[in-house]
């Protein structure tokens, strides 16, 4: 079978779906590779470094499609481009699937298979396979970095002959991959950092990062199915608010990260919080783009309210590119793996634990259950 790769269009993205070495790996398993020219240049990686991999370079996007059997991407492609796909194509990328139900209905009508990166479970052999978590470290670590850079202070200690700075103070909201990655961040960058989550079982966690837990009440504790946080009553949330909003008022950043998959983000941080902060503080909510945890964040810009700086974020793994393109290429690699059959064919078992669960489409049906779901209650 034939793989393209095509060059992203999402604005603003620079990474690309497959690096030299995934290519590698992909034509060592049997596969024919083509990558359209300068997918990979924004990645600082050469059309010639593809050619030197064993794969072919195409000029125009058409040209790659041409004969495609499976479509790698970081972004699903453009409308257009989805719906001129041949019956029967595989296309693996991020989809949105539970929110993007137009996306859904043009994979059904081409009779595309698509396969969502979003939707890889998070089962332990599956691990080497889980964008959302790789690139959530992406976005974990260089959210520290934006808001150090933002704040108007040291984020470490120094003694120095003009004085002693005391450390900056951060608070990190949601302890998943991202949450995890930024509390490391914050804690090389010489913070004082404190967590809050409200799944009790990564207090561990966090705690071995060099950060104290914020403790909470038995009554605020919400775990879901694969350890993803489910979402709060009415009163939980209340006594939830209330614990962080006796945190912030001593913070310098704020890094929020809490998402609940398919749902709005949930609202942690209320204007009246924001208020009690100090001038110059920063907030930068990681949710951005599913509502904002806080309720003043404005997605893809940052604002400046009660002297504090609110910045929403969004795509913010594709700000490192380079690193982010490798482990996404790692991620797709091993879960195209699982396509393919003794003899190096593409095969889809869809009683495979991790192909059944991330397929969305295929032969012009919704496969997955939950984005069923989702259509049927967008079209009641």
């Amino acid at each position: 079978m034939r793989v393209a790769v095509l060059k992203e269009t999402r604005a603003g993205e620079r990474r690309v779906a497959l690096v030299p070495m995934g290519v590698k790996a992909l034509v060592k398993a049997g596969l024919d590779v083509t990558v359209q020219a300068g997918a990979g240049e924004t990645s600082s990686i050469s059309d010639d470094e593809y050619r030197e991999a064993g794969d072919q370079v195409a000029v125009t996007a058409a040209d790659v499609l041409q004969g495609a059997g499976m479509i790698l991407a970081v972004n699903a492609p453009e409308p257009e481009t989805v719906s001129g796909m041949a019956a029967g194509t595989i296309l693996v990328s991020f989809m949105n699937p539970l929110s993007d139900l137009d996306l859904v209905k043009r994979l059904v009508d081409a009779k595309v298979t698509g396969v969502s990166m979003e939707l890889v479970p998070r089962i332990t052999r599956a691990q080497s396979m889980d964008a959302l978590s790789s690139q959530a470290t992406v976005a974990g670590y260089k959210a520290v970095l934006v808001a150090a850079g933002h704040l108007p202070k040291f984020l470490p200690m120094f003694t120095t002959a003009a004085g002693t700075i005391r450390p900056g103070k951060a608070l990190i909201l949601g302890a998943g991959v991202a949450g995890l990655q930024a509390i490391a961040t914050a804690r090389r960058l010489g913070a004082i950092v404190q967590a809050f989550d409200v799944r009790p079982a990564v207090k561990e966690q966090v705690e071995s990062l060099g950060a104290s837990f914020l403790e909470a009440d038995e009554d605020v504790v919400a775990e879901g199915e694969g350890g993803y946080a489910k979402e709060l009553s009415e009163d939980q949330h209340k006594k939830e608010l209330e614990l962080i909003a006796g945190a912030v008022v001593d913070t310098d950043i704020v890094i929020t990260t809490a998402q609940i998959p398919g749902r709005q983000a949930p609202l942690l941080i209320t204007e009246e919080m924001v208020k009690s902060m100090r001038p110059g503080s920063v907030i930068v909510d990681l949710a951005s783009e599913s509502g904002g945890n806080c309720e003043l964040t404005k997605s893809g810009e940052t604002v400046v309210v009660h002297g504090v700086q609110i910045l929403g974020p969004t795509n913010l793994a594709t700000t490192i590119p380079v690193h982010a393109s490798q482990m996404y290429s790692k991620n797709i690699v091993t879960l195209v793996s699982e396509f393919l059959g003794e003899d190096g064919a593409v095969d889809l078992d869809f009683e495979n634990d991790v192909i059944g669960p991330s397929t969305v489409t295929h032969a012009g049906e919704v496969r997955n259950e939950r984005v069923r779901d989702a259509l049927q209650a967008a079209n009641s």
